[in-house]
């Protein structure tokens, strides 16, 4: 029995970009270490949003760090790369 995997298309989780791969490729491309968090808080800014997040403040009034708008216009060139916007 002989597979051609070249027939077979991409599941939706197999086109998306991981966080680590957007991580890499902003570390390699600008230099720059960016968190999850920064990532995250794009993907939002252009409407992407995958699911909701399971790990919650306790506190309503907690403060989380905004990304800086340097590490902003790479992630958002990472996320162009990949074809997520």
């Amino acid at each position: 029995m002989e597979l051609n995997l070249d027939e077979l298309d991409l599941t939706s989780a197999e086109s998306k970009a991981t966080y680590e791969e957007i991580k890499a490729y902003v570390l390699e491309h600008t230099g720059l270490k960016v968190s999850h968090l920064y990532i995250a808080q794009v993907k939002q800014k252009y409407g992407i949003i995958e699911r909701e997040n399971y790990n919650k403040p306790k506190s309503e009034n907690s403060r989380q760090p905004k990304c800086p708008p340097e590490k902003e216009a790479a992630i958002t060139e990472a996320l162009k790369y990949f074809d997520l916007i």
